[in-house]
């Protein structure tokens, strides 16, 4: 009995190590599989090339020139004419079942008002998905801070000119160095991959479920501080008898520092120049199938210029926007977008000098022409009421104008 025992033993023994032999040699044949196919793969077939270019006048019917925008298009008012407003190029590819790189580039971007169009880094950031499903993602780079639907929506979908101040002073150029965790689920994921588009005015996929930790200084600066800005957001997009409705709910906190140069000799400031920076934002879009509603309103507190001490303190904002619009299907798979946009913003601007204090309402209506999926034309009539102070400048100007934009998608 012992020997058949032992007879058994080692038999299941050498049966075991056999299994293991025989998975090993699958694993090496796998892996050489897969390494020939790499090596067969080649860069441009994992990698796309893509953009736009943003081609803009708007000066038309001008009643005051002297009525600007710092923040958004910088060739509105006197001293200006025709411009790019963004000539964009956008490197992207899954290089790898499980990591996806994303580069883009404006070559249009201004060093200051008389040296235009050199190129810049918008967004350089990777992400790697746990999962084949790409449902739970982490992402690394600088890429754009998920705060506010419109924010995140590409300007080549967008159908205002520019961004609304409420939201988009939360985070100038919207993007940031950061650390972002994003959880998808797999059918989301899909509809909003489909819906990032002209047609649907999506803004793509930043997670259903996020959370991040960034730095909180801007587009493309260093942080000045030791503390970075963690934020939380939550999207889920409905269906209700074929209209999709997609509510958000996000917030962030932190310190944000101003730079010296941002500073007026003789403004007063903490001893850090250092001020707590926290927001909290509510959203609603209904994709336009044919009618569309996008509309976002925030609140919070931010460094911001208090004229009656001369100083730079931690002031309270508030301030949204409505955006309604229709989709109208043309011939030949043209479109016609007509929109109005009414927004209003009381608050600071952080990244301006002296963190200005702002009051802005403005009306912008018109409507965009997709002549053809690459050949987009787009007119807009703004009425605009805009007031800042900082430690020089007590600002005070209205104004209308007509804008004209040809945007050419390649």
């Amino acid at each position: 009995m012992y020997f058949l025992k032992s007879a058994l033993s080692a038999l299941l023994l050498l049966c075991f190590s056999q299994s293991i032999l025989l998975a090993q040699a699958s694993v090496q044949d796998s892996l050489e599989s897969k390494k020939q196919e790499a090596a067969l793969s080649k860069w441009y077939e994992k990698l796309s090339l893509r953009g736009y270019s943003q081609f803009r006048y708007n000066r038309l019917l001008e009643t005051n020139p002297k009525l600007k925008c710092e923040q958004c298009d910088k060739s509105i008012g006197e001293g200006q004419g025709f411009g790019f407003r963004r000539a964009r190029l956008v490197f992207s590819g899954q290089v790898h079942s499980k990591l996806f790189v994303y580069l883009q580039y404006d070559y249009s971007s201004d060093v200051s008002s008389s040296s235009r169009n050199f190129l810049q880094v918008r967004d350089a950031y990777f992400d790697y998905s746990f999962d084949e499903k790409k449902e739970y993602r982490v992402r690394f780079g600088q890429s754009k801070v998920p705060f506010g639907y419109e924010n995140m929506q590409s300007s080549s979908n967008r159908l205002p000119f520019d961004r609304a101040d409420a939201l988009n002073s939360a985070a100038p150029n919207e993007r940031e160095f950061g650390v972002f965790f994003m959880y998808t689920p797999q059918k989301i994921r899909e509809n909003h991959q489909k819906w990032a588009n002209a047609r649907y005015k999506g803004n793509g996929d930043y997670g259903a479920f996020t959370l991040g930790l960034y730095n909180g200084q801007t587009t493309n600066r260093p942080e000045l501080n030791d503390n970075l800005h963690s934020l939380a957001r939550v999207t889920y997009p409905i269906s209700i008898r074929g209209q999709i409705i997609e509510p958000s709910l996000q917030a962030y906190t932190g310190f944000f520092t101003i730079p010296k140069e941002n500073l007026s000799a003789g403004v007063r400031t903490n001893s850090g120049q250092t001020y707590l920076d926290r927001r909290a934002a509510a959203s609603i879009n209904i994709y336009p199938k044919p009618f569309g509603l996008l509309a976002e309103y925030n609140i919070g507190k931010s460094p911001g210029f208090n004229a009656a001490t001369d100083s730079i303190e931690v002031r309270d904002l508030r301030g949204g926007f409505v955006t309604l619009s229709y989709c109208a299907e043309l011939k030949k798979g043209s479109t016609l977008f007509p929109f109005i946009r009414y927004q209003y913003y009381d608050g600071a601007k952080k990244h301006e000098t002296d963190a200005r204090m702002y009051e802005v309402k403005e009306l912008e209506f018109g409507a965009e022409w997709s002549v053809f999926r690459n050949l987009e034309i787009t007119l807009s009539y703004v009425i605009s009421a805009r007031k800042y102070q900082d430690f020089k400048t007590d600002y005070d100007e209205q104004g209308r104008f007509l804008r004209i934009q040809v945007q050419a998608n390649y």
